[in-house]
């Protein structure tokens, strides 16, 4: 089993809370959506329907109380134990699943099977394609019953090529099949990504305020090439379920890479509003609470919002009982490097030399606290103060277990990105500029090849690193050049933008610079600081 299997094994657990917990209530912020099962009991089908909603909002740990609720209510309510087998299962956010999990969602579709004699047709064929994602005993690999569930669900689609919930569920199961791999580094359809786009636009043309469709259309679309496709379900999703956070949040992934930032921003703000009901709760949907913090202070940062993104990161931070943490390390060590990140970006050097260590069993978070102190001391010039913290910082590095991970990476092929720009910038502040420079480009290229996640895994862009330093150094063309392309990837950010607003004006293009100029102003007029560089590592900054 690799790493990241054995960390989504041990998030599992925490569904086997949800498995036996029980339902708070009937939300209201959570209704205006449901399917129409057969049931007895007026009341049952709202709670089916609520656990319906939180399972398209990947909610997982209320829609089972949810669902249970419903069987609980009316015994004939045979799909309510089919929707707390489906939300028992895989998804692309943890696609593995650990025995005891596994047995419950086997043992919960085998019961559904055994009452389906007074069900519609679809509901029938519905429970008999669950069947095929779980078995007992469980599967040494669980992806070969992920793809037998995967065909099943396209024969029922083709049964039922009219319901758009049939169809969206079977996007559902093909999107399970490659967790955040739908495209390669290129930009490429991988196999079956475009059934996937082709099924969830046919749905979306069913029924364009799907909450699942939109949802899953988002994550379809947005490492590909054309994310706009998916900025009207984005739209859609902003204010279509309010109570339902992670689905408020969702418009903010294709904000992002649009380069709508203060869009991604606000999105947030109303997520985190949204999942205040749960701010209690230590579960794995707390990962979901921390991931509207984190990406509002990814987004801020581009915006130039210092303090906006330095607050969102400690409140990422503060969501975390470091119990909690210690439990599953592997996935939550990493959320503990944001702040970390926000200092660096907006050059708090002090702040950071007096920033605490973290809990020496937090790996990944003291690597990262070693990251910050050797690049905060380059650039106040004490360099062999930085170079010896570069030492502790690569023994730090060394130390992570293998099974730890930042995001959708793993924490050492992450870490490398850390370690060759604190290399790259120590060997600046030394003199040693084309080493300097070789280094930067290193971390550019291995931030481009990360796995795609958003916020990316490494949340300040290396190009910033390199631009500045390219352009203090006076080789306008290869800053231009990297600002240019950072561009592409982080469309209409202040720091890439001025960069190569500067270069351009060394350059005698006057007439560019200031178009450049006026674009730059626009992306900063939310800002709450003045910069002079795409990077505080330059001197000039």
């Amino acid at each position: 089993m690799n790493g990241a299997g054995k960390m989504f094994f041990m998030l599992s657990a925490l569904l086997m809370i949800a498995m036996s917990g029980e339902a708070q209530e009937l939300r209201e912020e959570l209704g205006g959506f449901g399917r129409k099962v057969t049931c007895g009991s007026a009341e049952a089908q709202k709670w089916f329907d609520q656990g319906f909603t939180l399972y398209f909002s990947y909610h997982q740990d209320a829609a089972i109380p949810s669902f249970n609720k419903a069987f609980e209510l009316d015994s004939s309510c045979t799909m309510a134990l089919w929707g707390a087998a489906l939300t028992a299962g895989p998804h692309i956010n943890n696609p593995a699943m650990d025995s005891a999990s596994a047995r419950l969602a086997y043992d919960m579709v085998t019961k559904a099977k055994s009452r389906t004699g007074h069900l519609t047709a679809v509901e029938k064929d519905l429970i008999e394609a669950l069947t095929h994602r779980y078995s007992w005993p469980m599967p040494a690999d669980q992806m070969v019953n992920n793809l037998a569930y995967a065909n099943a669900m396209r024969e029922v689609w083709k049964k039922y090529p009219n319901d758009v919930d049939v169809c969206v569920l079977f996007a559902d199961a093909m999107m399970n099949l490659r967790p955040w791999d739908l495209w390669t580094y290129e930009g490429q359809p991988q196999p079956g990504t475009e059934e996937i786009v082709v099924t969830l636009q046919r749905a979306l043309e069913m029924n364009p305020r799907h909450p699942g469709a939109c949802h899953f259309y988002i994550h379809t679309m947005e490492a590909s090439p054309t994310p706009q496709a998916a900025l009207a379900a984005a739209d859609t999703l902003r204010d279509l379920i309010p109570g339902a956070g992670h689905l408020v949040h969702m418009p903010s992934h294709i904000d992002l890479r649009l380069g709508r930032y203060d869009e991604a921003i606000q999105a947030n703000q109303r997520a985190i509003e949204a999942s205040l009901p749960y701010a209690n709760e230590q579960n794995f949907f707390t990962i979901y609470r921390i991931h509207n913090y984190h990406f509002l202070s990814f987004a801020a940062m581009f915006e130039g919002r210092k303090q906006l993104a330095l607050q969102s990161a400690r409140d990422a931070v503060a969501q975390l009982d470091i119990n909690f943490v210690r439990a599953v390390p592997d996935f939550l060590d990493g959320f503990l490097t944001v702040p970390v990140h926000v200092m660096v970006r907006f050059g708090m050097w002090n702040e950071i030399l007096a920033e605490p260590a973290p809990p020496a069993d937090m790996q990944v978070a003291t690597s990262f606290w070693r990251y910050g102190r050797t690049v905060a001391l380059s650039a106040l010039g004490r360099t062999e103060e930085a170079a010896q913290e570069f030492e502790l910082m690569k023994a730090a590095a060394a130390s992570m277990p293998s099974t730890r991970n930042v995001g959708n990476n793993p924490a050492a092929v992450v870490m490398e990105i850390g370690l060759a720009i604190a290399e790259g910038e120590l060997e600046y502040r030394k003199g040693n500029y084309d080493r300097a420079f070789e280094l930067l480009r290193t971390a550019v290229a291995k931030d481009e090849r990360l796995k795609y996640d958003e916020p990316w895994d490494w949340m300040m862009p290396p190009a910033h690193a390199l631009g500045a330093l390219l352009l203090e150094q006076k080789r306008y063309d290869e800053a231009e050049a990297v600002y240019l392309a950072d561009l592409k990837r982080h469309p209409e950010n202040g720091w890439a933008l001025l960069g190569l607003k500067e270069c351009q004006l060394q350059t005698g293009r006057g007439e560019e610079a200031n178009m450049t100029a006026a674009r730059f102003e626009k992306s900063w007029e939310r800002s709450d600081i003045t910069i002079k560089a795409s990077c505080f590592c330059s001197r000039g900054s």
